[in-house]
């Protein structure tokens, strides 16, 4: 790369610290794609971590040392999530989601890259200050969810399936039983996709509930892994026997009314925990506008 102008640095350091979050990237790095003293690069980069944090739009981390350097962190504060959730309540409450039985239509939703983008930050957000080495789904609802989160935490993605594919290898298998029907069906995940004492956040499009969930959960103490955190897009508040306490959902199906027509959704526990999930000081500066 031809050496750039403060400004032209400005604008490539901020796109290529974007396009990797979670990432350590050396202040050598820089200075050799920059052509420029890392003395400048320092400057830079304070100059990026006041807008980041003023806007809202994450931290940047130093770490000093040899080996350190620089490292992207996505954020969100209350102010913005508010907004996002908010929408997305008003979205799912449109009465032309009620499909038979009672069931929600939500694979617009699902589809939606850039819903997905604002739904993977809040939950990389959230759990910004968390060691986590990979993200688990059920397929298939929940793939486009998980693979976002795994974007911004810069993790992969396991994908638990409830039938066997050759072209992934040997498969550990468990039976489970769905919390909403009471049948026992069975989940699978490839040996290859986790390592043994990996730390795992499980992502999920639905919970009524809690089988699924509980269910991966079981299935990540065979591969002798632990579950750092659950999150859900929505859970619904229908169930009678909830099979998974500690969780963080974006948004609450608080009732469906397939007669009336009528849909009522409300924002989940995410906004109530993300106070005390953040530190204090960062929570309040970024919400401070």
């Amino acid at each position: 790369m031809k050496k750039l102008k403060r400004s032209g640095r400005l604008v490539d350091m901020t796109n290529f610290m974007l396009q990797n979050p979670h990432k350590l990237i050396s202040l050598t790095h820089f200075s050799e794609r920059y052509q420029s003293a890392k003395s400048s690069i320092s400057e830079d980069l304070a100059i990026i971590k006041e807008i980041f944090e003023g806007q809202s739009i994450g931290s940047l981390l130093t770490i000093p040392g040899a080996s350190g350097g620089v490292k992207y962190i996505p954020m969100v504060n209350k102010k913005e999530a508010e907004k996002i959730i908010s929408s997305l309540c008003t979205t799912l409450a449109v009465s032309d989601r009620i499909l038979p039985g009672g069931y929600l239509y939500m694979m617009d939703i699902l589809g939606s890259p850039k819903l997905m983008n604002e739904v993977g930050r809040l939950f990389a957000g959230f759990f910004a200050n968390h060691k986590i080495d990979a993200i688990m789904t059920v397929a298939t609802k929940g793939i486009p969810i998980a693979y976002a989160v795994g974007h911004y935490l810069d993790v992969p993605v396991s994908i638990v399936r409830r039938d066997h594919r050759v072209t992934e290898g040997s498969m550990v298998s468990i039976n489970y039983v769905s919390g909403s029907s009471k049948r026992i069906q069975t989940m699978s995940l490839a040996r290859r996709s986790l390592e043994a004492g990996a730390n795992v956040l499980i992502i999920d499009d639905f919970m009524k509930a809690g089988g699924t969930v509980r269910g991966m959960m079981d299935l990540l103490e065979e591969f002798q892994a632990n579950v750092i955190g659950i999150g859900v897009l929505v859970e619904s508040e229908e169930a009678e026997e909830r099979l998974v306490d500690d969780y963080i959902s974006i948004a609450r199906l608080d009732k469906v009314d397939v007669k009336g027509k009528e849909i009522s959704v409300e924002p989940g526990n995410f906004i109530r925990l993300l106070k005390t999930e953040l530190k204090e000081d960062v929570y309040e500066s970024s919400t401070n506008e």
